[in-house]
């Protein structure tokens, strides 16, 4: 397995797909990033030699923010939020959606797992 950037990118798939796997290497940069150092988009991940992947680690180095790094500055971001107070900060420190989404229903991936609370009991079986 080829390592790019701290992280083994798969063997099998084609290069533009396998530099998606970095953190902060979306499909388009990845297709940027094989333009500038001329590799052909279909090879595949094994396929590359030694200089070929030099000159990407080289440019991913030098143009992009990825992995440890860029995961401290969106940290960083959202603590900055949290600390002043905002409502983005708010919603962050509630665990709640912050971008204007409902949460009456939906919003399961921020809210996790429903948490069920017993409803009112009615009149005739309180008596029973």
């Amino acid at each position: 397995m080829p390592r790019i950037a701290g992280i083994d990118i798969p063997n099998n798939k084609r290069i533009v797909i396998a530099l998606t796997y970095i953190h902060g290497i979306g499909s388009t940069s990845s297709e940027k990033i094989l333009q500038q150092a001329g590799i052909d988009q279909s090879v595949r991940s094994r396929d590359l030699n030694e200089d070929e992947l030099s000159r990407l680690a080289s440019i991913i180095e030098k143009n992009f923010m990825v992995e440890g790094e860029l995961r401290r500055l969106v940290a960083q971001n959202i603590g900055r939020l949290r600390d002043i107070g905002c409502y983005r900060g708010l919603r962050h420190r509630r665990g709640l959606p912050c971008r204007g989404q409902r949460t009456r229903t939906n919003a399961r991936t921020r809210k996790g797992p429903r948490k069920t609370v017993a409803g009112k009991r009615s009149v005739k079986e309180q008596r029973g």
